[in-house]
């Protein structure tokens, strides 16, 4: 008689742990924050331009409000609720090129193994499990259709062009029309939009995460400064 009771009290502490369990691991992830997202164009930091826009443009990684960054922002997908998480890095390189007001070439590659949220965990699986990045380091924007900057305003204002190039993520290219927010401001040149993507279009696969799935729809944000 004595076993039997012991073995029932060992039963209904395993049921017990694993019911705790089942309630801790969404409370866990709710725990954890939006992550980093990349904002847009900080308008209260622009000054009149001190610069011809002609010429031959790298993108600046120097420290300040409008610092060059890329990353994604997605929802997850939690038991009865979706929540905004986004990644960012300020790991960019890239080019572009001016000439007679025309926006003629431009590059920009992302470090995708450097991509930060607001957890080491989310940060891991992000890299490791969802880009791949120990194969696919690098995604890439590369303008393809020359576009006219002539016009941007010089006073600290914020004027508007719309891009279209072939945007690389994970080894698959698609071609992307999206507008952008542009500033001159001082010696510096400013660009900074969200392209929307479908993750399935790239071959991004999302992992089966026992409490959290990440929605198919999505945006990468840009914000890239440069400078002569």
């Amino acid at each position: 008689m004595q076993t039997k009771q012991k073995v029932l009290i060992a039963v209904v502490s395993v049921f017990a742990v694993f019911a705790l369990l089942i309630a801790f691991v969404p409370l866990a992830i709710n725990m954890l924050g939006s992550g980093v997202k990349t904002e847009g164009i900080d308008h209260s930091a622009l000054k009149p331009s001190s610069t011809d826009i002609d010429g031959e443009w790298s993108v600046s990684n120097r420290p300040n409000a409008n610092r060059s960054a890329a990353g994604f922002t997605f929802n997850e997908v939690l038991p009865g609720e979706r929540r905004e998480t986004s990644g960012s890095t300020n790991g960019i390189t890239g080019f572009a090129t001016i000439e007679a007001g025309t926006l003629t070439a431009g590059k920009i590659t992302v470090d995708m193994t450097n991509i930060t949220t607001d957890s080491d965990v989310r940060d891991n699986n992000v890299r490791r499990k969802i880009f791949h990045t120990d194969q696919f380091p690098e995604s890439t924007f590369e303008l393809t259709e020359p576009v006219d900057v002539s016009e941007l305003p010089t006073d600290a204002n914020v004027g508007e062009v719309t891009l279209t190039g072939d945007l690389t993520i994970m080894g698959t290219t698609n071609s992307v029309t999206q507008t952008f927010e542009v500033a001159r401001s001082g010696d510096n040149l400013i660009i900074a939009g969200d392209i929307p993507i479908n993750r399935l279009d790239y071959g991004v696969d999302t992992p089966e995460f026992v409490a959290a799935k990440i929605a198919e729809e999505g945006e990468i944000n840009i914000r890239i400064n440069l400078a002569k």
